[in-house]
């Protein structure tokens, strides 16, 4: 069986010379500050353990940048370290499709029962919850945790990754967007008028963060497909409280209630567009009647910040394999490359690389990528580019598309396409809507053969002159 232990991941990645301890932050603003710049700054994008935060004791700890490197990545999924971003993706889209889910596995006990708090025990702000960014309305315990629901009708259990705020020493909110399946689990409870139950971890094995960000189909937990992943059962605990799986090694777990008709103020929120979009806004209280944690445990946090962020590096791989898996299932053939670039968050700026075999065959390739499930969700622009160009280039692209698209030829807008309240471009009201930006930047079909030549230093030649002249002149 499969602990998904996250320290002895921590211990690995410290062996990689992956990782940063920082000690004497302030969990006020200063934790968000270090991780954001780091991250932007730092290009080895290094994870970082917090510690001896201040108000806290020694090993109450905060790690940020679980995935936001591509060695760190690439061990947490279980693929070749050393590749370049589109092969790793390419590698991870092979992985994908091998997967057989594995269910996971109780077990009587674990770690995160080394310490059990109820009733008037629980304090939430025992743990060092940061407050990330200067106008955050108050302090997000969960960043980079997992909120656990049950479908009430089907019986399936879903990781979802949404933010969760601290309302009081025993009330928690979590801020889900339309169409999401922990969303959906909770508004069946509530049509029963009956409360949700709920578990959310606010520190596990990365694997669960990313299988939780995944947006597989409906009807699969997420608990199977990380099995699936690592290749045996996770070891899970059954929750007291709600009768849910909780990952056996999670650092800190709590275990409540949704409750319909009691609503706080939630937000703002420094989000993943680099806004703060959604804006204050009431959500359901969670009550919490069980807390469960580990010696000495540790915060996971992924903090939004303007993209390039940690999140988005980690969707991009993710989602550029997912939507080239789909788009080649739905039967569009000579997909050379998928790449949904981090700049849009790996969702507003999906690029689909094709070789050419028919008319209309990019206009079909951009379709499908914008119809599937995995490009769906605040897509704001679809470009399909010819076979050589690297989709993963943002300066190729755009050469494709300034040289290669006429904008009356070219861009065609769909509208009504699915959204969300992070959308900034979209007035508040009509945010579950947006348009869609389709862009052809191949060679126009009707005349390829007779497209110019591209000026280029052929494979042959680049080869001849660095024999000839050695590897410093192109340093």
């Amino acid at each position: 069986m499969a602990s998904l232990d996250m320290r002895a991941w921590i211990d690995r990645v410290r062996d990689m010379n992956q990782l940063e301890d920082v000690r004497g932050a302030d969990w006020d603003l200063e934790v968000g500050a270090v991780a954001a710049m780091v991250h932007a700054e730092n290009p080895r994008r290094p994870a970082i353990l917090f510690d001896h935060l201040e108000g806290y004791p020694p090993g109450y700890r905060v790690l940020t940048g679980i995935s936001s490197s591509l060695p760190r990545l690439a061990m947490t999924l279980g693929l070749p370290i050393g590749l370049t971003p589109v092969e790793t993706a390419r590698n991870w889209r092979a992985k994908s499709n091998s997967l057989v889910p594995i269910p996971p596995r109780f077990v009587s006990s674990g770690p995160v029962l080394e310490n059990v708090h109820t009733g008037e025990d629980i304090n939430l702000f025992e743990f060092p919850a940061p407050k990330w960014h200067e106008h955050d309305g108050g302090r997000y315990i969960g960043t980079g945790g997992v909120v656990i629901t049950r479908d009430p009708d089907e019986g399936w259990v879903n990781l979802g990754t949404y933010r969760v705020m601290i309302q009081d020493e025993r009330t928690l909110t979590v801020y889900t967007s339309p169409g999401k399946h922990a969303l959906i689990h909770r508004e069946k409870f509530f049509s029963c008028g009956k409360p949700c139950p709920v578990v959310i971890c606010f520190g596990q094995h990365p694997l669960f963060f990313l299988a939780g960000m995944s947006e597989v189909p409906w009807g699969l937990s997420e608990y199977d497909y990380a099995g699936a992943i690592c290749g045996e059962a996770i070891e899970v605990v059954k929750g007291q409280v709600t009768g849910l799986p909780i990952p056996a090694y999670a650092e800190i777990a709590v275990e409540g209630e949704i409750l319909p008709g009691d609503t706080r103020l939630e937000g703002p929120f420094g989000e993943a567009l680099g806004y703060y979009a959604s804006g204050e806004h009431r959500e359901p209280t969670v009550v919490v009647h069980r807390v469960l944690h580990r010696d000495d445990p540790i915060i996971c946090g992924v903090p939004p910040s303007r993209p390039p962020n940690e999140e988005t590096f980690a969707r991009t791989i993710m989602k550029s394999a997912m939507i080239w898996d789909e788009v080649e299932k739905a039967g569009i053939p000579e997909i050379a490359g998928v790449w949904c670039h981090e700049i849009g968050i790996a969702r507003l700026f999906n690029v689909i690389s094709i070789k050419q075999r028919y008319p209309g065959h990019a206009k079909q390739a951009a379709l499908s990528a914008l119809s599937c499930h995995a490009g769906a969700y605040m897509a704001r622009f679809i470009v399909v580019v010819d076979e050589d160009i690297d989709p993963s280039n943002l300066n190729d692209v755009m050469w494709a598309v300034t040289t290669r698209a006429d904008p009356e030829r070219s861009i065609d807008i769909v509208r009504r396409c699915w959204s969300g309240p992070l959308d900034a471009a979209i007035p508040k009201d009509q945010r579950g809507f947006n348009s869609v930006a389709v862009i052809d930047a191949c060679k126009p079909y009707e005349w390829i053969k007779d497209f110019p030549r591209t000026v280029d230093t052929s494979p042959a030649l680049r080869a001849r002159v660095r024999e000839k002249f050695g590897p410093d002149i192109f340093r």
